[in-house]
């Protein structure tokens, strides 16, 4: 079997981390549409790949057998929709839409033309992550108490005045929780479990001319008993690590971007060791602490070939619909409780 190929759906910033990330996973990337034909050119010169102008046309490329999109969060469902129809396998930029209903419209149109649909969560495939959740589901934690969720970020007044749907509700969907905090959001209810209530305030303090927060926080209740609390921010000079940490009757731990800084139980292991050997030679950089274009793409490239595999293997890849949507319900639960002053309860 050849390499798959991959076509690109808007060529903005993020499309450069899935060209390369298509590449690192052992796909091809194939072809690019975007609605303003020059960024298409753009990609398709600097990446090799064809340029269409056309959507239709895109989509009738019998090459492209897995669609990335990476238009902005609020459209993402149109051209989903319109490659699951067309056939091609679905991978979306997290989030999988801006409100829970849209994304059941994606993950409805992948089911009834069966072809594969995949969240972009990349932060779920750092081995920091992987070693956190065995930790939980070999009940190393004890009775999980707190998991706290924590983006400190910072973000210019350029950055929102740089494109014309950054900082609107129409299509970023939300602010630092929904565009910046989600990657934490998703970590924190991959390891803690379904969320039953939310109760949040947010605010626009220190940016201009957009609709949604630059602050945020929020307490959960999982529908484990255990608490837990979202805190994001794009203004918090100069920008922190991001933070996950998980508490325990039996034990602690603590994520900053991809490196272990906390790791005590009470109970050892004998893969203790080999952890707390890797935390003392961290290796994190600043990641999107300050600036999004320092983000990699290396767990990108992993999530790709896990989809290529899953479709490969005829099962369902780690990160589904259903996954990516379960963020975006507690983040709209969020909003909503913000608006209100009301606790919201959910039914995950």
């Amino acid at each position: 079997m050849g390499q798959m190929g991959f076509g690109i759906i808007g060529c903005g910033m993020i499309a450069n981390f899935h060209a390369k990330a298509i590449q690192e996973a052992g796909g091809r990337l194939v072809a690019c549409f975007d609605m303003v034909p020059a960024s298409a050119d753009r990609i398709a010169t600097e990446y090799g790949c064809r340029a269409y102008h056309s959507l239709s046309d895109f989509l009738a490329d019998k090459d492209v057998e897995i669609v990335t999109i990476g238009t902005p969060s609020g459209a993402h469902a149109d051209p989903a929709i319109a490659a699951a129809e067309a056939g091609k396998n679905v991978i979306v930029e997290k989030p999988l839409e801006i409100t829970p209903q849209r994304c059941d419209r994606i993950i409805s149109a992948c089911e009834k033309a069966g072809v594969t649909l995949s969240t972009i969560f990349p932060s779920r495939f750092h081995q920091s992550s992987v070693q956190l959740k065995s930790a939980v589901e070999k009940g190393r934690f004890g009775k999980l108490t707190l998991g706290d969720s924590i983006v400190k970020w910072f973000r210019t007044q350029e950055y929102y005045d740089s494109g014309k749907w950054r900082g609107t509700w129409e299509l970023d969907g939300g602010g630092a929780l929904m565009n910046q905090a989600i990657h934490s959001v998703d970590l924190l209810l991959w390891l803690m479990g379904p969320v039953a209530e939310v109760s949040a305030m947010t605010g626009l303090l220190a940016h201009e001319r957009i609709e949604v927060e630059d602050v945020a926080i929020a307490t959960l209740r999982f529908k484990s008993g255990a608490f837990g609390t979202l805190e994001a921010t794009t203004a918090a000079w100069p920008g922190y690590l991001k933070r996950i940490e998980l508490h325990g009757s039996t034990g602690s731990a603590v994520i900053e971007e991809e490196d272990i800084v906390k790791w005590d139980f009470a109970v050892a292991d004998p893969e203790d060791d080999a952890i707390r050997a890797t935390m003392a030679g961290r290796m994190s950089g600043g990641g999107g602490a300050a600036d999004p274009a320092a983000i990699g793409h290396h767990a990108h490239a992993k999530q790709f070939a896990d989809v290529m595999a899953a479709i490969t293997e005829r099962r369902k890849p780690q990160i589904d619909g259903y996954e990516g949507r379960r963020s975006v319900e507690v983040i709209c639960a969020v909003y909503e409780s913000a608006k209100t002053g009301k606790i919201v309860s959910l039914n995950q």
